[in-house]
């Protein structure tokens, strides 16, 4: 009776089992096809010369010597890239979290603010971008206000700081709502506490909010970084990478040696794909040391 029981409980496992992969089973071919085997592809395609017409050829490590010493990617894209990150992470990082502060008190139409707040993060960023156009234009709404007659797109100058405000303008709502579930999660008594040993609002703020928001400061700031790494149609509605390249970084650099470039260079491309991910890989391992810190395990 007891190996009939036994055999009777393994087949019921693996029927369970079979079940649930069966359910699963549409999520599981997306994953592999979509996530595994492109990344994959772009791992192998970097060590080839391959420009779509004609069968990749193996080439090594050329791509990546080739990418490592473009002047295109050294002097504009790279240092470009790092510019927007370091701007715009910061700045809607401080922007999101004043909003969900703001948002957490008691005011008056507190959720259509919020609603208000959140709505250019749910709008095409295809469409954002088109409004921006439209606004710093030559004869854009913004000029007949300052009564200028500039061309902001159309200068080096001032073409990335518009699409890095735009940037900021439309990603803020959604990091707000982030920061507000972390505000809202923290116990009020924890404050009252603090309140009668004497704290201000100031040392609270610091003593108390950012050491309990630790995790969802990360969270935030690792979203921003990989977002303002990979940004890309913003650039390719507003500016094409120009002017003079002014508006270049990897993930359009990436796109125009693959599809843009009269020789297509989908090798280097994907090589230069593949250093994209290290570096994201690289900074996000950084940033959790810095933020979360020593006692981020037990926060």
């Amino acid at each position: 009776m007891s190996t009939l029981t036994t055999a009777s409980a393994r087949r019921k496992r693996w029927g369970e089992a079979l079940t649930g992969y069966l359910f699963i089973s549409p999520w599981l071919f997306v994953f592999f096809t979509f996530i595994i085997f492109s990344i994959g592809w772009a791992i192998y395609l970097s060590f080839t010369r391959y420009n779509l017409l004609r069968p990749p050829e193996w080439w090594g490590l050329e791509g990546y010597q080739r990418v490592l010493g473009d002047e295109l990617f050294l002097q504009k894209a790279l240092p470009n890239t790092f510019k927007y990150v370091l701007i715009v992470v910061p700045l809607q990082t401080i922007v999101s979290l004043v909003l969900a502060f703001a948002m957490d008190q008691q005011l008056r139409f507190r959720r259509l603010f919020r609603t208000l707040f959140y709505l250019p993060s749910v709008t095409s960023s295809v469409v954002i971008s088109l409004i921006f156009v439209w606004l710093f234009a030559a004869r854009g709404v913004v000029n007949q206000i300052v009564g200028l007659n500039w061309d902001w797109l159309g200068q080096p100058q001032t073409a990335f700081y518009v699409i890095m405000g735009m940037n900021v303008f439309t990603t803020s709502g959604t990091l707000m709502l982030i920061f507000l579930a972390g505000l809202q999660d923290i116990s009020a008594a924890i404050y009252e506490a603090a309140a009668i040993d004497g704290a201000s609002k100031i040392q609270q703020f610091f003593y108390v909010t950012i050491p309990l928001m630790r995790p969802v400061i990360f969270f935030v700031v690792t979203v921003g970084v990989i977002g303002c790494f990979q940004v890309f149609d913003q650039l390719y509605v507003m500016t094409q990478g120009g002017p003079l390249d002014s508006t270049t970084t990897i993930t359009y650099l990436i796109y125009k040696w693959a599809f843009r470039d009269t020789t297509i260079k989908m090798g280097q491309a994907s090589a230069l794909a593949i250093i994209l991910t290290l570096i994201i890989l690289a900074i996000t391992l950084l940033q959790r040391r810095v933020i979360e810190g020593s006692g981020s395990a037990n926060a």
